[in-house]
């Protein structure tokens, strides 16, 4: 098998051209090359397809081998990848995934390679979003705004919005120094808690400023990850609806800084 290893801020991923072959049993194999000391060694495995819908299929599965609707990261790996390779000219390349068909605007530089790649993920509206059973025994649908659950008999303060896969985002105080925050401890309560059916990507966001954020993020599927696209994108989505940031932030990850902005026009988020 051909691979190539790619990442996006951190945000590991092992990439197969699949436009002329076939890979039997991915979700196996995708647990078995993730394992960073027994394999490769990723946040999972992402299959580049043909596609009826769009110039491209991504189809992606976490480490632990379930599959993922969408990865803002990877999404944009994949736009570099078919771009390199010369499997398209475009620098406006649409890819369609489970969470509907992406679109990607590339930049080269001197030597012809993508240097930079924006995806925009389409707006709120695109999405059904999650159900979440509050504290009170509510169930409401995302973007859910500053709800309160239980998590291991702590209460937490949720906004949840859905980047075609859910997110649930927590604030920290300012006294909490974010990188020895114990999300390893944390993280999988969050993402198998009842409230959330379907399990959930959980961002721990430290504000600095409306402009800035400071993020950590547990994926479902894949654990502690250096970065998470559409959980930066939700992380700003859910600041705005809060107030506690603008439309348009960076935000930092172990893993290096995504601009994201939440655009007031056309209610997409890129």
């Amino acid at each position: 098998m051909k691979f190539t290893k790619m990442h996006g801020a951190g945000n590991d991923y092992i990439y197969v051209d699949c436009t002329q072959s076939v890979i039997d049993n991915p979700s196996q194999v995708a647990i078995d090359l993730s394992d960073r000391h027994f394999g490769i060694g990723s946040d999972g495995l992402i299959l580049i397809k043909n596609s009826d819908k769009a110039d491209f299929f991504m189809e992606m599965y976490n480490a632990d081998g379930s599959q993922g609707q969408m990865c803002g990261n990877g999404i944009r790996c994949v736009g570099k990848f078919v771009y390199d390779n010369g499997l398209t000219d475009k620098t406006t390349v649409t890819i369609d995934t489970l969470a509907g068909v992406k679109i990607l605007e590339l930049k080269t530089g001197a030597d012809g390679k993508v240097e930079t790649a924006r995806v925009d993920t389409k707006g709120l509206k695109e999405y059904k979003g999650c159900e979440i059973e509050t504290i009170a025994g509510k169930v409401v649908k995302t973007p859910v705004v500053d709800e309160t659950i239980v998590v291991e008999g702590k209460e937490y303060k949720v906004t949840a919005v859905s980047m075609g896969n859910p997110h649930a985002i927590v604030y920290l105080d300012k006294d909490i120094d974010i990188k020895k925050f114990e999300i390893e401890k944390i993280g999988p309560f969050f993402e198998n808690h009842k409230a959330f059916p379907e399990r959930i990507n959980t961002e721990f966001i430290q504000v600095v400023d409306k402009n800035n954020l400071n993020m950590r993020v547990w994926e479902r599927g894949a654990a502690v990850t250096l970065a998470c696209g559409t959980g930066a994108c939700a992380s700003v989505v859910a600041g705005s609806l809060t107030g506690r940031s603008e439309r348009t932030a960076t935000v930092r990850l172990r893993g290096g800084d995504l601009d994201v902005r939440w655009d007031q026009e056309d209610d997409h988020v890129y």
